[in-house]
C-alpha cells in the first residue's frame, strides 16, 4: 500500500517581514534605491551587525539602525504641497554648496522627501511626502499623471513652429512624448505657453523648446496629476487632507487613516524681522492700529466744545420759572460820582 503523501511545507520558503529597503523607505529615511546604497555602504544595522545586503526580510521585532540613530515604526503616509522658489536645488545635498528646498521647509516639518523634481531655475508646485513608497508610487510612469506648466519663452511662436512638440520629438536620439502645448499670449519679446506632459525627463521643456528654436526664461509649474498649486506663495507649505489623499489615489483608510487632520499652510522659516520705522519727530515707534488711533483722538479733541474751568456763578445761570428760563438783566455799573 502507497504511503500517504506528505502535505508540502507551509511557506518553508518564504521568509517573514518585508524587505529592509523597503522598511528604511516607508519609515521616511530614504527612498528604497538611497536606502539600498546606504545599505552597501555599511551605515545600516540590524539587531546590531552591521548588513551589505538589501536581500534581508526583518519585521516589527528587529532594532535597525541608520547611522546609529535608531529607526521607528513608520508614520502614515502624509503629502504636502510645497511652492519651490526659483534658485533651489531639489536634492537632501548638494556638492556644489547650493542652497536645497530641504534647508528652507519649516522646523517643525518632519523628515521628508520630493516626488520628482524641479530643476535650479524653476520653480512652482512641489510635492513632499514623508513616505518612501508613496513617492514610488506616483514616481511611476505607470500613474500617467499630467503635469501642467506655466511656460515665459523669447520669441514669438507661431503654431506651425510648436506643432512638432504636439506630435513628439527625437532629441540625440531620445524619443520625447507628444505634449500638450498652447500658446496663451504674447507680451513684447516673450510669449506664455501652457505645457502639460505625462513623463518628467531632466530638463524635458527647456529641451524641447530649445529644439524648436525657443528659449526658456521662466518655468513655473501649476500642477502635478490632480494637486494644484492655487495661492500658495513661494516657500509656502500646505499638507493635504489624508481624505483627499485617500480619494486621489484610490486608497482604503487603513492605508492612509486619519481624518480629521486638517490641510494647513505653513510660511517658510521665518526670516529676520526689519527693524521698525521710527515714529513721526523722532518718537517711539508706533504699534500697528495705534496711527488710526491717535488720529481718532487728534480729531475729537478738536470738535469737542472747551471743558469748564470753574462753576459760572448764580447770577449768570438762567433761573427757571413755571419751568422756562429767564434771561437776567443787565449787571449794574459802577456808582457815579
Amino acid at each position: 500500500m502507497a504511503g500517504k503523501e506528505k502535505p508540502p511545507a507551509k511557506d518553508a520558503e518564504t521568509p517573514e517581514g518585508e524587505r529592509i529597503a523597503k522598511v528604511l523607505s516607508r519609515a521616511g529615511i530614504a527612498s528604497r534605491r538611497e536606502a539600498e546604497r546606504l545599505i552597501e555602504l555599511g551605515e545600516v544595522k540590524v539587531n546590531g551587525k552591521v548588513i551589505t545586503s538589501p536581500a534581508l526580510n526583518v519585521t516589527a521585532k528587529d532594532k535597525i539602525t541608520v547611522r546609529g540613530e535608531p529607526v521607528g515604526q513608520p508614520e502614515p503616509p502624509r503629502l504636502w504641497l510645497y511652492y519651490k522658489p526659483e534658485g533651489l536645488v531639489t536634492s537632501a545635498s548638494d556638492e556644489k554648496g547650493r542652497d536645497t528646498v530641504f534647508d528652507h521647509l519649516p522646523e517643525d516639518m518632519p523628515r521628508v522627501m520630493s516626488i520628482g523634481r524641479l530643476d535650479l531655475n524653476s520653480e512652482g508646485l512641489l510635492l513632499l511626502t514623508n513616505d518612501g513608497e508613496l513617492k514610488r508610487k506616483l514616481e511611476l510612469p505607470s500613474t500617467g499623471w499630467l503635469r501642467k506648466y506655466r511656460v515665459r519663452v523669447k520669441g514669438n511662436p507661431t503654431e506651425p513652429e510648436i506643432e512638432p512638440l504636439r506630435k513628439g520629438i527625437t532629441i540625440d536620439g531620445e524619443r520625447f512624448q507628444p505634449m500638450e502645448v498652447k500658446i496663451d499670449r504674447h507680451q513684447g519679446a516673450n510669449a506664455w505657453l501652457t505645457v502639460g506632459l505625462r513623463e518628467g525627463r531632466n530638463r524635458e521643456i527647456r529641451r524641447a523648446m530649445t529644439h524648436i528654436g525657443l528659449t526658456v526664461n521662466r518655468l513655473i509649474r501649476t500642477s502635478y496629476g490632480p494637486f494644484r498649486l492655487n495661492e500658495l506663495q513661494p516657500g509656502e507649505v500646505e499638507e493635504v487632507k489624508p481624505r483627499v489623499l485617500r480619494e486621489q489615489l484610490g486608497l482604503s483608510e487603513a492605508e492612509i487613516p486619519g481624518g480629521a487632520r486638517p490641510g494647513r499652510k505653513v510660511d517658510p522659516k521665518p526670516a529676520a524681522k526689519e527693524p521698525a520705522k521710527p515714529g513721526p519727530r523722532g518718537k517711539a515707534p508706533l504699534k500697528p492700529g495705534e496711527g488710526l488711533k491717535q488720529l481718532s483722538e487728534t480729531w475729537q479733541k478738536a470738535t469737542r466744545p472747551p471743558a469748564r474751568t470753574a462753576e459760572r456763578p448764580a447770577s449768570d445761570r438762567p433761573a427757571r420759572t413755571g419751568g422756562k428760563p429767564v434771561r437776567p438783566g443787565p449787571r449794574p455799573g459802577p456808582k457815579k460820582g
